[in-house]
């Protein structure tokens, strides 16, 4: 199966944003991909945290479901957002949400982030918990690709790859981490955290970023890739916009996991 992760440079308008992640997700598709991942907050980078209000959506309702239902069917595409704000029972928080749609547009799946990222160094501080309401659910799905194989996808974003034990329950064939690591955590631990994921779940990971300088200043890590089951890194890109392709070999995955049987080794 031939995926695609896209790796972008949000600003704070939503319009440019959905515009951008449609030429990348074209560019995709032409390249003969089934399966492309949008990274963490595509639709949105706002001036400060609180932006992320006034975008929230309704499950079922809202521009940016609209988008991501209208591309999958029109490019014939699996497609996970990255990212988006859905509204919850509380108007000062929201959901950051990650959904996947089919190539017939039907939303399948929808994973809350859980774990919220909080740094402070001295000289940059984040603290998503001031309008994000982390989720409580491990979430993943099932894609047939067109030959017919099917995947099962475990989904996660940015802050969880910090988290072993999240994608020791997904016991997935096909890890997602749409991000946005800051450029000073990214440059410290991104790829290793990756890798190592990839090597201790024997499964493929499918890292997609965004990468660069954007409008409001903050500048993010990028180094979108695709790793395989064995921790090579099949394809990167370091910074700015762009469409990094793999291809997911089955076999490789059944290969990797019949020689080195780690995860029937299991004893805790």
């Amino acid at each position: 199966m031939k995926v695609a992760a896209i790796q972008m440079v949000s600003g704070i308008s939503l319009d440019a944003n959905l515009s951008e992640a449609l030429r990348l997700l074209t560019q995709a598709a032409r390249a003969g991909a089934e399966f492309a991942v949008l990274p963490e907050y595509f639709c949105f980078m706002g001036h400060k945290d609180e932006d992320k209000l006034v975008l929230a959506e309704t499950p079922g309702l809202g521009k940016v479901q609209d988008f991501l239902s209208d591309a999958a069917r029109d490019l014939k595409l699996w497609i996970v957002g990255g990212t988006l704000p859905m509204a919850i029972d509380d108007p000062t928080h929201v959901a950051n949400a990650s959904l996947a749609y089919t190539p017939k547009g039907q939303c399948v799946s929808r994973y809350d982030k859980i774990h919220l990222f909080r740094y402070d160094n001295g000289r940059e501080r984040y603290d998503e918990g001031v309008v994000l309401r982390a989720g409580e659910t491990p979430t993943a799905f099932d894609l047939n690709d067109r030959s017919g194989q099917s995947w099962r996808i475990g989904q996660s974003v940015c802050y969880d790859l910090r988290f072993a034990e999240l994608y020791r329950l997904l016991a997935a064939d096909v890890l997602l981490v749409p991000s946005a690591f800051t450029y000073t955590t990214g440059q410290a631990h991104w790829e290793v955290l990756l890798r190592a994921r990839a090597i201790e779940n024997q499964a493929f990971v499918i890292a997609s970023a965004q990468g660069g300088v954007h409008e409001n200043g903050r500048r993010t890590w990028g180094h979108t890739m695709v790793i395989d089951p064995w921790g090579e890194v099949l394809a990167l890109q370091s910074v700015g916009p762009g469409v990094v392709l793999a291809d997911l070999d089955v076999a490789r995955l059944a290969s990797v996991r019949e020689q080195l049987p780690t995860l029937q080794h299991r004893r805790l």
